[in-house]
């Protein structure tokens, strides 16, 4: 199975060019690139002011609002710091790089920069974890709308942190699809000691979610990953955070994946199908032979 990247590869590469470039001594060309990623959410480079030696790199997520509640915005200026500025209007988040007083360990730079939205959502787990290491377990449940009718869900107990993806399902057979992808996700887990266990709930929410306004669908499923301390410790929980946080991605791609296989597999037993009829077709041994005008005759010997 394929991991998803965790960057935004347009991000760092658009970047990596014009950093280069600016070392190299050519000429600072305008820039202004929209780049689309997952969950809606939208990225900006582009020169503010018009000053082809700055580059302004905007992100916009639909529900950064609810991650600004667990920390996000102190997370960010842990992470970037200088290079935060006053957020481009329509975006939430804003970091500027100058061409004309470029770092050392510009590549680290930049990398950090390809990570913006998984560092937004790193807040809300880091925060979730903090909890659990200190056994508190009052907190109030997290809610992310992360998208339009999917839900995340963080809990934090003395000896775990539960996370809860709600997801839609489009067509009916993304269901059928979905359920036998976690199924064998469950049995490849189980053979590993140290992966957390995974369940999943076609439908109904699981208890974790009762007595809440988590949707009851036909075509909604609930994801559920119970994370004990060695996956929440400082020295694996950014790994943790990393993979957990594109699952609802991860879970979809490789259903896509498995309709395009189905599909191309269909496609080529069609083919050969179509080749032994094609062979099993009788001959015309018709003696009838027509002359230049068109008149029919029977030749014979």
């Amino acid at each position: 199975m394929i991991l998803l990247e965790i960057n935004n590869r347009v991000v760092e590469e658009t970047l990596t060019i014009k950093i280069k470039n600016a070392l190299n001594g050519q000429k600072n060309e305008s820039i202004d690139v929209t780049v689309a990623d997952f969950d809606g959410v939208l990225y900006h480079i582009s020169n503010p002011n018009g000053d082809k030696s700055k580059i302004r790199i905007s992100i916009s997520l639909k529900f950064y609002k609810e991650l600004q509640q667990y920390g996000a915005d102190e997370l960010l200026k842990r992470e970037y710091g200088q290079y935060l500025i006053a957020n481009e209007d329509g975006y939430n988040v804003s970091v500027l790089v100058d061409l004309e007083t470029i770092p050392q360990n510009w590549e680290e730079v930049v990398k950090k920069i390809g990570l913006l939205k998984r560092n937004c959502f790193a807040s809300v787990f880091e925060k979730y974890f903090d909890f659990q290491e200190k056994g508190d377990e009052g907190q109030k449940r997290a809610v992310i709308h992360y998208r339009d009718d999917e839900t995340l869900y963080v809990e934090a107990k003395a000896d775990r942190v539960t996370v809860v993806f709600s997801t839609r399902f489009r067509d009916e057979d993304d269901v059928v699809i979905g359920k036998v992808f976690m199924q064998e996700l469950k049995e490849g887990l189980r053979a590993s000691h140290t992966a957390p266990p995974v369940l999943f709930s076609h439908r109904e929410p699981p208890r974790e979610l009762a007595n809440t306004d988590a949707k009851v669908d036909n075509n909604v499923g609930y994801v559920t990953f119970v994370l004990f301390p060695r996956h929440t410790a400082h020295n694996t929980r950014d790994n943790t955070i990393n993979l957990i946080h594109t699952f609802r991605h991860y879970l979809h791609y490789h259903i896509k994946c498995s309709k395009a296989y189905i599909h191309s597999r269909m496609r080529a037993k069609t083919s050969e199908f179509l080749k032994v009829l094609n062979r099993a077709r009788p001959e015309n041994k018709s003696t009838d032979k027509k002359t230049i005008t068109g008149r029919t005759f029977v030749r014979r010997d």
